[in-house]
């Protein structure tokens, strides 16, 4: 029989749950307090650009997140490499960093020896090393990944130009503090367990039609700029309430930030580990110029602040000229800086690793800021992730800051969503494998 389902939050998380209880035959009601679906994946207009609210891309072994774009019709609207290939500005060039077709791991072999020189031979064996770590033991949890790097004998350079690389996004922390259990599973899934599993993928076109158009068109009640202020458990059943109206469903789906989740469950739920699961910034910098001044549609800068620059002329409409967004992960220091003491640093860094940006004219310059981009992924934060499940019944988690065994990315999210929908007791088991 369908069941009346409430999912409060139309980022990927809580619109992969709404679309499993849809394609189950449930009556799902999307809420959503912004404008616009897409959570942290969304779109805005600037002049003539479609701007992402933040730059995300995906793994080849992100199978939850790829199967998502397919059932939406997107898939081919993204861009996946045949084979890993990133380039690394250094000390004044562009290296790349590899793979070949051998098998695992001696894939990874002879792009590390160009890209490390002999440090790939210390590097190699801690990788191995890191991929027979326990992920889910909490012995793991409790350590850092810099502390581990350390006692494995890697060298400052290799922490800046490898292990940081590989890290420093996924997590959205500073090697030094972040998750060893996080790392671990990063480098398992993504290097060790298939040759092809760490190949880059991207958007071909704004994240707003990629995703939150795309969920809209088949979800049949989605209500943007609906914020819910309280949940309350009936005998039987929910009440939703908003500003304007009291709703009542059989099921309610939580799919926003763990502090507004805090807020909003109701009172017979312990919402102790919420509140100290914390969070961790991303900074965008944007720059539009009036020539091509980046020859790659990525670049990844382990030795500069500016961390990863895209390309994303094409996906932005942009008619003229080249725009290029820096993404600047585990930001704290500059979150609360103004924009124009940001650009007036990055600017000039962007000159320095883009020798052709020196001679550019900005037409466009901003910056763009997600406070809370994830939860704050550090060593020990495993034991504060819940699982979807609540003790009340009918009433599920949903958030790539769920106990998803992933790092809080688009990939989590999706996760996240398929387990809330399946631990439902309304719905059938539509849970992935992790």
């Amino acid at each position: 029989m369908a069941a009346r389902v409430i999912v409060v939050g139309g980022g990927l998380a809580g619109l992969t749950a709404a679309l499993d209880l849809h394609d189950a035959g449930h009556e799902v009601t999307v809420l959503e307090a912004r404008p616009r679906l897409g959570g942290l994946t969304a779109s805005f207009r600037r002049g003539e650009l479609e701007v992402d609210t933040g730059q995300h891309v995906f793994l080849r072994c992100c199978t939850a997140y790829l199967a998502l774009l397919e059932r939406l019709g997107v898939r081919g609207d993204v861009v996946l490499q045949d084979r890993l290939d990133i380039p690394v500005w250094r000390e004044g060039r562009v290296t790349h960093l590899r793979r070949d077709q051998a098998p695992v791991p001696l894939h990874l072999a002879r792009g590390l020896l160009r890209y490390l020189g002999t440090g790939a031979l210390r590097a190699a064996p801690a990788a191995l090393a890191l991929g027979r770590l326990d992920d889910r033991s909490p012995a793991v949890d409790v350590e850092t990944f810099g502390g581990w790097l350390a006692r494995h004998g890697q060298s400052d350079r290799a922490v800046e130009q490898l292990w940081s690389l590989l890290t420093v996004a996924t997590i959205n922390r500073p090697v030094a503090d972040a998750s060893l259990a996080l790392a671990a599973k990063v480098v398992r899934t993504g290097l060790l367990e298939t040759p092809g599993g760490a190949d880059l993928g991207w958007s071909g076109v704004p994240l707003g039609r990629l995703h939150g158009e795309a969920f809209a068109r088949v979800l049949p009640d989605v209500r943007t700029g609906t914020k819910v202020s309280g949940i309350a458990a009936l005998a039987a059943g929910f009440e939703v309430r908003t500003a304007t109206a009291t709703l009542e469903a059989d099921a309610v789906v939580l799919a926003v930030p763990p502090s507004v989740a805090a807020e909003l469950v109701p009172s017979a739920l312990d919402v102790t580990a919420l509140t100290q699961l914390g969070s961790s910034p991303i900074v965008n910098v944007h720059v539009h110029y009036d020539r091509q001044v980046l020859d790659q549609p990525f670049l990844a800068t382990p030795a500069s602040p500016l961390q990863w620059v895209f390309d994303r002329t094409v996906p932005s409409g942009a008619t003229s000229g080249q725009y290029l967004a820096a993404s600047l992960s585990a930001a704290d220091d500059w979150l609360p800086r103004k924009a124009a003491d940001i650009l007036e640093q990055l600017l000039p860094e962007l000159a320095r690793v883009l020798p052709a940006a020196a001679g550019a004219t900005v037409l466009d310059a901003f910056v763009t800021r997600e406070p809370h981009a994830t939860f704050r992924q550090v060593a020990g934060s495993a034991a504060l992730r819940p699982p979807a499940r609540t003790a009340i019944p009918g009433l599920a988690l949903a958030g790539a800051w769920t106990d998803t065994g992933w790092p809080a990315t688009m990939e989590g999210a999706v996760r996240s969503g398929h387990t809330a929908a399946a631990v439902l007791d309304v719905a059938p088991s539509l849970a992935v494998a992790s």
